[in-house]
């Protein structure tokens, strides 16, 4: 399947987001996927990530995640100072300001004649986390959560009441949950505790899923990249994706 890219400026109330829209050439409608990337935001890998999920018949909208911390087009790099850089963001950014920018996506795909109407969302690392925050928006049907960092934590600001956690009893779609075993930033004893707490939840819908895995295994660069486990992680996504939104 062939694939277009484009970028459009949609405008939030904390400031002007970047969003990089890769979507089929094809005519006709076709779902939607919001696409939340690490905190370093669309590099190489993550935008082969979203043209490959493009691929498979959806419009993929990955936001600029900190765009109110950063020139317009920022791409942090894989090393020290673009990882002090996209954690700094990351402590600054209020968790709530990530729903204001689901809606502005939100409401781009409500006026555009190629899309279907049937959302869900996806990410990596605080891009899991992200994608799980997208599944608070009621338009979202399924959403697929690769090693979601700070789930199990307070690093990310909120406001009273506003912990993603504390919130998932709002989800009303089906979420997928891939975890790394072998990720420190989500040890054993913590993604024991988010699974007790979903396991709690009723009528919560859910898969878990812990694979041998480092953290970030599914970025196609660098040594931590796994292409055995990310197919697979592909796979379980697609078929969550499929069911729900075609």
């Amino acid at each position: 399947m062939l694939i277009t890219s484009e970028i459009v400026d949609l405008d939030t109330p904390t400031g002007v987001m970047r969003t990089y829209v890769h979507r089929p050439k094809q005519d006709g409608k076709v779902p939607a996927v919001l696409f939340y990337s690490e905190i370093f935001q669309q590099t190489g890998p993550i935008e082969r990530a979203a043209r490959f999920l493009a691929s498979h018949g959806y419009a993929v909208l990955v936001p600029e995640v900190f765009h109110e911390l950063n020139p317009i087009g920022t791409v942090l790099g894989y090393d020290d100072a673009g990882r002090d850089k996209g954690n700094a963001d990351k402590f600054a950014k209020d968790v709530q300001a990530y729903d204001t920018d689901n809606r502005a996506m939100i409401e781009f795909l409500n006026a555009q004649p190629w899309y279907s109407g049937k959302l869900g969302a996806a990410g990596f690392c605080i891009g899991g986390h992200l994608a799980f925050r997208a599944a608070l928006q009621p338009e979202v049907k399924a959403t697929a959560c690769f090693y979601a960092t700070d789930l199990h934590t307070t690093l990310i600001p909120n406001k009273p009441g506003q912990h993603s956690m504390e919130r998932v009893n709002e989800i009303k779609g089906e979420l997928l949950m891939i975890w790394g075993k072998q990720d420190p930033h989500i040890p054993g004893d913590k993604r024991a505790e988010l699974y007790n707490r979903f396991a709690n939840i009723p009528g919560l819908n859910y898969t878990w899923h812990e694979v041998n895995g480092q953290h970030a295994f599914m970025r196609d660069e660098g040594e931590r990249y796994d292409a055995q486990v990310a197919g697979i992680g592909y796979q379980l996504a697609l078929h969550l994706l499929g069911n729900a939104l075609k």
